[in-house]
């Protein structure tokens, strides 16, 4: 199996990398610009295993298309996208490119060389705004209403994937919708939680990195935006997965998507955690108290966002095994101790 990992010098993607390296014999190739990647991380994973790094920018549409034709991929499995919702607002032209156009020229060619099979990382923010959550949470055929950019360029993406294997009777695809990401990698030395690779990228938005490094000082205060949701405490309610499970889940397509067809998972623990509860726990597990703020609301953020993840466990076998809260954040505290 030839693997393309697109964006594997990233958060998400370097996860997947370390997985098929420490659990498969598949030949791994990595593509990333590193603008929000990092070298170091790569270096990383080169301790784990072998695989061939190419530093390319998917816009440049004449190096993908050469790359495809020198290399024989059976899979790609697509993360290189911009992620940051509020520049998507602000500069959505650069979400489209990216995000929209530049999966399109990817897909293009992985038909024209005869790849079978296309992993792609989409999100939660596909559902938009939901007024009402059902008891378990979003299924996958809840209505897909994107309210931002960076929402929409995923869902149109998801589109050229649907339509083209129509048309392709031979492509096949797994498009996984993220809820919360959190946490770094789950690797012990004697006993002791030592995560070799995390979220690394600066400014991160993330709520459970932004706590870690109120634990460890490097952030003064954090807020908690709106205290007055419909929600038991009053604060945001979100469904976070640990990044490794996420990972597992990637490596599961690759071998589903053999035998079966393609379809469209929600990822997540179908169980929400407000942002309160994730700041105590943060405390709690580091033992370090920091200031907390309460500010207004922001545009456009659901009261609670959880998924019903029971289509992915049954279909594909997934089973989480990070899924104590806890151990997220312990492991999104100790990777920050290393930056």
């Amino acid at each position: 199996m030839n693997v393309l990992i697109t964006g594997g010098a990233g958060y998400i993607g370097s996860h997947v990398v370390k997985q098929l390296l420490e659990t498969t014999a598949y030949k791994v190739t990595v593509v990333d610009n590193l603008s929000t990647g990092s070298r170091k991380t790569l270096d990383t994973l080169r301790a784990i295993g072998d695989f061939k790094f190419i530093d390319l920018d998917l816009k440049e549409f004449d190096k993908v298309a050469e790359l495809f034709t020198k290399s024989s991929f059976d899979t790609v499995i697509h993360f290189a996208a911009s992620i940051v919702v509020p520049e998507s607002v602000q500069n959505p032209l650069k979400y489209y490119m990216n995000n929209t156009v530049n999966t399109t020229n990817l897909i293009n060619c992985a038909v024209q060389n005869g790849v079978k099979k296309f992993i792609f990382s989409s999100t939660a923010a596909v559902y938009g705004e939901p007024q009402e959550i059902p008891v378990l949470g979003l299924d996958e055929k809840f209505a897909v209403e994107p309210i931002n950019p960076y929402g929409m360029s995923k869902l149109m993406s998801e589109r050229v994937l649907q339509d083209t294997a129509k048309a392709h009777k031979d492509f096949k695809y797994v498009i996984f919708r993220y809820f919360n990401v959190a946490g770094a990698d789950i690797h012990y030395e004697n006993d002791t939680l030592l995560p070799r690779i995390g979220q690394s990228f600066p400014n991160a938005t993330h709520l459970i990195k932004i706590a870690s490094e109120c634990a460890l000082g490097k952030r003064d205060k954090m807020a908690i935006f709106g205290d007055d949701f419909n929600t038991t405490d009053g604060t945001g309610v979100r469904d976070y997965i640990h990044v490794d499970d996420l990972a597992e889940a990637h490596i599961k397509a690759v071998k589903y998507l053999k035998e079966n067809d393609s379809d469209i998972f929600n990822i997540g623990y179908g169980k929400g955690y407000s942002v309160k509860e994730v700041i105590e726990t943060m405390k709690k597990v580091t033992s370090n108290d920091f200031q907390v703020e309460t500010a207004p609301r922001r545009a456009g953020d659901p009261a609670a966002l959880i998924s019903d993840n029971r289509k992915i466990k049954k279909k594909m076998g997934w089973i989480p095994r990070y899924e104590d809260l806890g151990l997220i954040c312990k492991s999104a505290y100790e990777w920050e101790k290393k930056l």
